[in-house]
């Protein structure tokens, strides 16, 4: 299986939405699992078939509030960069061969994957981003000025990110 493809599947399987919801005045005060306290703001966040203060439903490592979606797992309720820091598949990047943590964002040219700074013309370096085309010739990556200029021979496959 690809490598983002991994990550989809997994992240799909353990993410979580969070709903904000209205409190009615009359209702009655629902408690939070987060703190235990009453929940007497005039909105609450619903998410794991709980009820949370906005300011309690936090990643357990790195503390930060979450907002639409978290992730569970162990136990754990996590933002999306430590569930991936935790239990993501890391790779390693086609070009420079260093480490590609698994919340990192990259770039792919068929079955490879790069950094993001490393996704670059291996001739001229230029940077490449999305839309930008270039070419993969010997498992290179050209940019469009240096594979026109013929300095590879080969057979080469046209692509566009």
């Amino acid at each position: 299986m690809l490598y983002m493809e991994i990550l989809i599947r997994m992240l799909a399987k353990s993410s979580i939405c969070v709903s904000l919801v209205s409190v009615r005045s009359r209702e009655k005060p629902r408690g939070c699992a987060g703190c235990n306290g009453k929940i007497l703001d005039r909105f609450l966040l619903q998410a794991l078939d709980l009820y949370w203060h906005e300011d309690c439903l936090k990643c357990a490592c790195c503390g930060c509030r979450l907002g639409s979606t978290l992730y569970t797992r162990a136990n754990l309720i996590l933002c999306r960069r430590d569930y991936l820091s935790l239990f993501g598949v890391p790779g390693n990047c086609a070009a420079c061969s260093k480490l590609i943590p698994a919340f990192e964002m990259v770039m792919r040219a068929r079955d490879n994957v790069y950094h993001l700074d490393c996704f670059a013309c291996q001739l001229c370096r230029q940077r490449l981003c999305v839309g930008d085309t270039f070419f993969l010739k010997n498992n290179m990556i050209l940019c469009q000025v240096d594979y026109d200029g013929g300095h590879l021979n080969g057979s080469t496959d046209r692509q566009s990110q």
